[in-house]
């Protein structure tokens, strides 16, 4: 195991690994997969290249274990949202929980997800394609409970689960740049709230 393994001089891994890896997920949502570079990295994670490459891989490797360690912690409120009751109900978490995610003070605003590699040189399209299907699959996962939503009679039967899945995500990454473009949590749960008067009703 990865955990077990021991530097070229023999001598047990003297560093958290957990915390490392909350570091490194908050330079790259911070600064995107290109904006943060090795050096930077292991700056930040307290520990030397050869560490770094030891205990997570290469860069685009660190990247995909810190976007799995946002999508558990920072952006964990989607998986919870699909558990409300009522397809409002989940829209509405959704974009509250953009709202809180890209706004908190001591985290950096705008989403890991969204912001991470929108656009990136060659040497980063692996981390650009990781994230073109993170968002895929989130949205994936909302048309499939909205689908449900119709199929119960939550929402009307000539609903379009994908386009409102569509439209629910596409809004909440407009939270996302617009948090990190510095607009208020105040203003931007208005936004949400107003996305949301309209919503299929029975």
């Amino acid at each position: 195991m990865e955990t077990k393994r021991k530097s070229p001089a023999g001598r047990p891994r003297g560093f958290d690994t957990d915390e490392a890896l909350e570091r490194a997920m908050l330079l790259f949502w911070e600064h995107g997969y290109e904006g943060a570079s090795t050096a930077a990295l292991t700056k930040a994670m307290g520990i030397s290249t050869t560490s770094m490459y030891a205990a997570f891989g290469n860069k685009a490797e660190l990247f995909r274990k810190a976007l799995q360690r946002y999508t558990e912690g920072p952006s964990a409120y989607l998986a919870r949202a699909l558990d409300e009751p009522t397809a409002l109900g989940v829209a509405t978490a959704i974009l509250a929980g953009a709202v809180r995610t890209t706004t908190r003070p001591a985290q950096p605003h705008g989403c890991l997800g969204v912001q991470g590699a929108l656009s990136t040189s060659e040497s980063g399209q692996e981390a650009r394609d990781l994230l073109v299907a993170w968002r895929a699959d989130g949205c994936s996962c909302i048309r499939e409970r909205f689908q449900r939503a119709v199929d119960e009679g939550d929402l009307p039967p000539h609903t379009d689960p994908g386009l409102l899945a569509r439209y629910v995500t596409t809004f909440a990454y407009g939270i996302a740049v617009q948090a990190a473009s510095g607009v208020g949590r105040d203003e931007l749960q208005e936004l949400a709230d107003a996305a949301l008067r309209n919503w299929p009703a029975l």
